[in-house]
């Protein structure tokens, strides 16, 4: 064989071997920092990059300790980021309807902005209208958190804390918050919340992420199939706010208890897809036990992408993205156009202060709050 020849064969051979080695490489389970900016105060934001060995990605930043972008392969393999968000601090800081955030204290909203525990009344920041939703002008989606990365077999994670101090928002107590993201080797993201306070206080903590699986956001959620465990939900006012009634949901669009695409039913005229602007209500989830359960899944036909969704709450607020307007440019300087993306929040029930009907909310001296959901991708 000429000589030439020989040595470009091997070259070739060993050029595919180092790109086999750095393709095995990119697949090993681990957890990276870079600064991803400063807040106007000066606070450096830092962004952690967590890869599991299926190579699929989670990127967490400090600000809000919200997901920045979230990397899940089709059923062909490809990796696309399945979230909405921004490519930059600026954007998150400047205008963002709490996407990928963690939300609190009081995840949803509470009616007029004020409750009564324990004989005094309370008046919370109202940042919805007459209402207060999400923690209030400034709640945790707007904060800094102490970040620490973490390992174990199987897994990588990333711990946050923060410190709300009493009065913040309105809200009494100082509640010490830590939310801990995992991602496994079974292309779960496991969140666990803890908290504890030093006063009684409302404490209902959740993630807002808004999901389009078609990958880089191609087209809206509409044909998005849905299923909801819950066989009612509890029904709004004009101002979003729960009227106390636990109503059925059998014939009625809000019936996701058989996997139904979004867009089906979401035009048809009824009184509580009016007041939302499509769905932006609460569905109370069946079998709640304290245990880790299955109770929604989300499916895109086009990707093959599956997502279930594993809580221990009591309750999922399905927003179907209709104040998405166009008026956010996000990652890649995509459009952001009405209902380019959902968010399946689970929690306890909207307005549980004002709602003694509903499971309690309150946390006191002494007690743990402790909940987790999981967000579980496969393909079919």
């Amino acid at each position: 064989m000429n000589s030439r020849i020989f040595i470009l064969m091997t070259m070739v051979v060993l050029l595919g071997m180092s790109c086999a080695r750095k393709e095995e490489q990119q697949k090993i389970m681990d957890i990276k920092s870079v600064e991803f900016g400063q807040t106007a105060d000066g606070e450096r934001v830092d962004k952690y990059v967590l890869n599991n060995d299926k190579g699929m990605e989670v990127s967490i930043i400090t600000y809000g300790a919200i997901i920045q972008s979230l990397y899940v392969p089709d059923r062909n393999g490809k990796l696309e980021d399945v979230t909405l968000g921004y490519d930059n601090l600026a954007d998150y800081i400047k205008a963002s309807p709490y996407f990928g955030a963690i939300v609190g204290r009081y995840g949803n909203r509470i009616a007029k902005g004020k409750f009564n525990l324990d004989g005094s009344e309370y008046k919370l920041a109202t940042n919805n209208g007459e209402n207060h939703l999400h923690g209030g002008i400034k709640g945790f989606d707007k904060v800094v958190w102490k970040a620490e990365p973490l390992k174990k077999e199987g897994a990588v994670g990333l711990k946050l804390n923060y410190l709300s101090p009493d009065g913040e928002e309105g809200y009494p107590g100082n509640l010490d918050l830590t939310v801990t993201y995992w991602l496994n080797n079974a292309n779960e993201i496991l969140i666990e919340y803890l908290a504890t306070t030093d006063k009684a206080t409302p404490c209902n903590i959740t993630h807002h992420s808004y999901f389009n699986l078609t990958g880089g956001v191609k087209s809206s959620i509409l044909d998005h199939e849905l299923w909801i465990n819950a066989d009612r939900m509890t029904p709004v006012d004009a101002g979003l706010i729960p009227t106390g009634i636990l109503a059925v949901v059998a014939d009625t669009p809000f019936d996701f208890t058989e996997a139904t695409k979004i867009g089906a039913r979401i035009g048809e005229e009824d009184e509580q897809l009016e007041y939302g602007g499509g769905y932006d209500h609460n569905w109370v989830l069946n079998g709640v036990d304290g245990t880790l359960k299955l109770q929604a899944s989300l499916y895109e036909a086009s990707s093959g992408r599956f997502m279930e969704v594993l809580t221990q709450e009591p309750g999922l607020q399905f927003y179907s993205g209709n104040f998405l307007d166009g008026s956010n440019v996000g990652k890649g300087g995509k459009v952001y156009a009405h209902r380019n993306g959902l968010c399946l929040e689970t929690q306890h029930y909207p307005d549980s202060p004002n709602q003694k009907t509903f499971p309690s909310t309150t946390l006191r001296p002494g007690e743990k709050y402790e909940t987790k959901t999981m967000y579980k991708f496969s393909t079919k």
